[in-house]
C-alpha cells in the first residue's frame, strides 16, 4: 500500500487513511455554505501552529473579528473568500476534517477516522479552532498533520487556481480537452488521472472507479486511447464524481453533513476495496490489485481492457 493508502492504529484507534477527493471536499463545501457564512469571527485559537503557513499570528489577526462571505473550491482545495477581501485556503491531505458544531449538533467532512461526538471536541487532533458570534464553532482536525491552512490575497488565489488541471463536470473539462491531456503520455490512465496539475480533484478511489466504469484498464498508456475511449472516459469521470457527490462522498460515511445525511457512496464502489472478489459487472473477473503510479489499484482482469 502507498502511503496514501494505509492501515494503522493510534492508541485504540483503528483507521485507514484514504485522503479526501473532489467529492468529500464538495460536500464539506456545500455544508459549510449553509452554516458559517456572515458570520463574525468572534475568536481563532491556533493550537499547531504549523497547520499555518504564513505564520500564525497573521492568520489569527486576518480572521479575527472577519467573516466568510462565500466557500469555494478548486480540485481539493478549499478557498474561503473573507469579508475583507483576502482569502483562506483549506487542505485536508491525507487526515484532516473540518468539523462544524452548533446546538448540540456536529457536522463534518473530510477523512472519516477516528469519528468524534460533540462532548469530544476539542480533541488532541484539533489543530485549529474557530468561534463564531452565535456561538458555534468550526474544528480544524488533522491526525496525520499533513493538511494546511493559509491566508492569501486574491492575486495568489488566482496564480492558485489556475495551477489546477481541468475537472470533471466544470465547462473545461470537455472531450476535446481531456484529449489533449492524454495525447502522447506514456504514464498510465490512471497516472493521468490522479495528476492535478492535469486533471483535478480525482484521486485514488474515483480513478479506480473511474477506468472500471470506462472499461479501461487503469495501466493503460494514456496516449494510446483511442478517440472513442476517450469519449467514454470523459462520461464515465463525470458521471462518477456527480454520483459520488449526490451520496456524500465516501471518507466519512461514518459522519452527517450539513444537512443530516451520511456519505454513503460507499455502498456503490465496484473495484476500490474489493480485491479478491467477484467483479459485479461481468461476474467472470477476480478483483485484481497492483500498484499503478504508486497507488495501489483495483481493476477486473476480464471486462477493463
Amino acid at each position: 500500500m502507498s502511503d496514501r493508502e494505509k492501515n494503522g492504529k493510534i492508541g485504540n484507534i483503528d483507521y485507514f487513511i484514504v485522503m479526501p477527493e473532489l467529492p468529500e471536499v464538495e460536500t464539506i463545501r456545500r455544508g459549510l455554505e449553509k452554516t458559517i457564512l456572515n458570520k463574525k469571527i468572534a475568536g481563532v485559537e491556533v493550537k499547531n501552529k504549523k497547520a499555518i503557513r504564513g505564520g500564525a499570528d497573521n492568520f489569527v489577526r486576518t480572521l479575527k473579528n472577519n467573516s466568510i462571505k462565500k466557500v469555494g473550491r478548486v480540485g481539493k482545495l478549499l478557498m474561503f473568500e473573507l469579508a475583507d477581501g483576502n482569502y483562506m485556503f483549506a487542505h485536508m491531505k491525507m487526515t484532516g476534517q473540518l468539523i462544524y458544531r452548533f446546538d448540540h449538533k456536529v457536522f463534518a467532512g473530510g477523512h472519516n477516522l477516528p469519528h468524534f461526538t460533540e462532548t469530544d471536541l476539542p480533541t488532541k487532533y484539533s489543530r485549529v479552532i474557530w468561534s463564531f458570534n452565535d456561538g458555534s464553532k468550526l474544528y480544524f482536525n488533522d491526525m496525520r498533520k499533513f493538511g494546511y491552512l493559509q491566508i492569501v490575497d486574491r492575486e495568489k488565489k488566482e496564480k492558485t487556481a489556475s495551477a489546477y488541471g481541468i475537472e470533471p463536470l466544470t465547462k473545461n473539462f470537455t472531450v476535446d480537452n481531456l484529449k489533449k491531456v492524454l495525447a502522447e503520455r506514456k504514464a498510465p490512465v490512471k497516472a493521468v488521472l490522479i495528476n492535478q496539475q492535469l486533471v483535478s480533484g480525482i484521486g485514488n478511489i474515483y480513478a479506480d472507479e473511474i477506468c472500471f466504469e470506462a472499461k479501461i484498464k487503469p495501466d493503460r498508456p494514456a496516449g494510446k486511447l483511442t478517440e472513442e475511449e476517450i469519449k467514454i472516459l470523459h462520461k464515465s469521470a463525470n458521471k462518477i464524481i456527480e454520483k459520488a457527490i449526490k451520496y456524500g462522498g465516501t471518507t466519512f460515511k461514518d459522519y452527517v453533513n450539513a444537512h443530516g445525511a451520511k456519505g454513503n457512496f460507499v455502498e456503490y464502489l465496484k473495484v476500490y476495496k474489493r480485491e479478491k472478489q467477484k467483479c459485479l459487472r461481468c461476474k467472470k473477473g477476480i478483483i485484481s490489485v497492483k500498484r499503478v503510479a504508486g497507488r495501489g489499484t483495483r481493476f477486473c482482469p476480464v471486462c477493463q481492457k
